[in-house]
């Protein structure tokens, strides 16, 4: 059977009610989730990323628990994995929900892209690698928007691994941007709907903050030093996750718990606005706004699309 949409993806800012809507359709469509989250792959990283398995029965979470903190997962084996999960749900005739708020995990699945290779290793990469995980991913990333704000624009802060690589290209006197044009012009590998959810900014971010403290109250703290036993503090990637880093630093004395919470939530709100940029640049999502839908007005308007089989409008 040959189906009219193949990927229903729900996505959106954190915190803003993804994975209950995500979990509510794929009951009703009789499949599983997907998840297109950077650091839920990651087995251990529960409390600091809001991993939260399906209460339903018969959906699963997948893409879920696939590495060590410690393994050197990129988005390139992502994409291969993801492929499997979906085509896994598509031979049984359902289609796949796609949920999670990495915006590039989402564009490796359901668009036709490909990633450098980026296997040389050297003095150059060791560099840069071991300023992400003294300054962090952001202080990176941003050190790329300085010398290519093109480059920058088409890579998602958090993924350290892709952008040390363009700045290694960069010193190569090549530009990311330029090698790479076809990223921002991709046919798409499945048929696919996007949802994106949204709201009022203050709402937002309350519920940010919100579940930052509940992050702590359900024991951050002790998912963090267990992890960092682990291998955390070693993992160019994983260390890198808001909420690790700054319980670690903590840990660390250098700086105080407190401080540390306060610090999450503000990077939180800046991340969520990341991610709504990210967002609004693919003219494709359907915006679902939770100031004026409920929840179970979205799943109807889903369904509704999804019956009908209308990628346009």
């Amino acid at each position: 059977m040959t189906l009219p949409i193949q990927v229903a993806a729900i996505v959106g800012p954190t915190a803003s009610g993804k994975s209950s809507l995500a979990e509510r359709l794929a009951a009703r469509l009789g499949t599983s989730i997907v998840s297109v989250d950077a650091m839920q792959v990651y087995r251990g990283m529960d409390i600091g990323t809001a991993k939260s398995l399906p209460a339903t029965p018969g959906v699963e979470l997948l893409m879920v628990d696939v590495a060590d903190v410690s393994d050197d997962y990129s988005v390139s084996l992502f994409q291969h994995d993801a492929r499997a999960c979906v085509d896994g749900l598509l031979a049984r005739g359902v289609p796949a929900v796609l949920c999670g708020g990495t915006g590039l995990y989402l564009d490796a699945v359901i668009d036709e892209m490909d990633f450098p290779t980026g296997e040389t290793r050297g003095a150059t990469r060791a560099r840069y690698e071991a300023l992400a995980e003294e300054r962090g991913a952001e202080a990176l990333h941003a050190l790329l928007a300085e010398r290519d704000a093109k480059s920058a624009e088409l890579i998602h802060p958090r993924n350290v691994r892709r952008v040390v690589r363009a700045l290694e290209m960069l010193d190569e006197g090549v530009s990311y941007a330029t090698q790479n044009a076809n990223l921002r012009v991709r046919a798409p590998h499945y048929r696919t709907a996007i949802w994106g959810i949204t709201m009022d900014r203050a709402c937002l971010y309350r519920r940010i903050d919100r579940r930052v403290d509940v992050m702590f109250e359900a024991g951050l703290v002790d998912e963090v030093r267990r992890l960092a036993d682990q291998g955390l503090r070693e993992s160019v990637t994983a260390r890198q996750a808001i909420g690790y880093k700054e319980v670690l630093d903590a840990l660390d004395g250098l700086i105080s718990m407190d401080e540390a919470r306060d610090v999450i939530k503000a990077r939180t709100r800046r991340y969520a606005k990341r991610q709504l940029s990210w967002l609004r640049r693919d003219g494709r999502t359907r915006w679902i706004d939770y100031d004026v839908v409920s929840e179970d007005e979205a799943i109807a308007m889903i369904l509704d699309v999804l019956e009908k089989g209308a990628l346009d409008g």
